[in-house]
């Protein structure tokens, strides 16, 4: 079940929980067998096999449970950026939070409400320890949850109407997520050369996908140490395309935040097959539909690139 990005905070009673900054899984079991799938059905178990085994120890014939694998840093805070650390050898904190149980012990609970799933994991997991955590329910307003989640930095917060049910692969507005931070991820279509100090490439263009075309949003320049840099170039260089894969370019406006893509600037471009997707932070969508001030985060491993919309 997928959650709808909402621009305000809904009113009235929900059930609200925090937004985690990580990679969403559902993990499966049958008998002593134990498999992580993202939201792309990837394989996780060989990345995480702490979490695979924790899994195995729970007491249960079979079970669907959904939840967000997340690394922590110093403060508990779940970071985006620390789990592609982790990829690279870092070992921060790794923790999956569960929230959901579709099914438990044979018995299909996608029917059931909300309420009865989540006292159902509760009390499956009364015995786990980490890395295995419940997602905790907050009874508050939303507005009021996501006010402390600005406070102490963390991404935004996700209401869930109280009795609904699972809805599988659907994006109903039954789950609202509801962000501090306008951060979502994109497509990467090309990148220009590197300038002054900085080596590989200098920015990567980014875009989403809308109504069968890839549209372009913007260069990100920064957020990348060497190491990204070093990953990311290699990436690249098996992707690159012959021509480029946005639709809504050359773009020639120009604004006080920046100017579009122009002709002249795009004959600098390495165009590549758009693949490989990016998490990005930004502050705002400009009039122009580009964003402002983007920062990149990492590459998604569990969402495909046609599935990248705006949001």
């Amino acid at each position: 079940m997928k959650a709808l990005a909402s621009s305000a905070t809904p009113a009235g009673a929900w059930r609200c929980e925090i937004k985690f900054d990580g990679y969403r899984a559902l993990a499966v079991l049958d008998g002593g067998e134990v498999a992580l799938w993202s939201r792309n059905r990837k394989r996780f178990d060989a990345d995480y096999p702490e979490i695979v085994a924790a899994l195995r120890r729970l007491r249960c014939r079979d079970a669907i449970l959904d939840g967000e694998i997340v690394a922590l840093d110093e403060q508990g805070r779940s970071r985006f950026q620390l789990l592609q650390g982790r990829d690279l050898g870092d070992r921060p904190p790794l923790r999956y939070y569960l929230f959901d149980l579709p099914r438990l012990d044979g018995e299909d609970l996608t029917a059931l409400p909300i309420e009865e799933r989540q006292a159902r994991l509760a009390k499956l997991l009364t015995k786990a320890a980490p890395p295995l955590l419940l997602s905790p329910v907050f009874d508050t307003e939303p507005a009021a949850l996501l006010a402390a989640v600005r406070e102490q930095g963390l991404e935004g917060i996700i209401a869930k109407r109280p009795g609904s049910t699972y809805e599988s692969g659907r994006r109903s507005g039954a789950w609202l997520k509801c962000k501090v931070q306008a951060e979502q991820e994109f497509v990467i279509g090309g990148f220009t050369p590197p300038q002054g100090s900085r080596s590989r490439f200098g920015a990567i263009l980014v875009g989403y996908h809308e109504r069968g075309r890839l549209l372009y949003a913007g260069k990100v320049g920064t957020g990348f140490d060497q190491r990204a840099l070093g990953e990311l170039h290699a990436r690249f260089m098996g992707l690159r395309g012959a021509g480029c894969p946005f639709a809504n370019l050359p773009m020639e406006t120009r604004s006080r935040f920046g100017r579009g893509m122009p002709a002249s600037e795009m004959r600098r471009v390495t165009w590549l097959r758009p693949e490989l997707v990016a998490q990005v932070r930004f502050s705002e969508w400009t009039q122009d539909g580009l964003l402002r001030q983007p920062v990149y985060l990492g590459l998604r491993a569990d969402k495909p690139a046609h599935e990248v919309r705006r949001e």
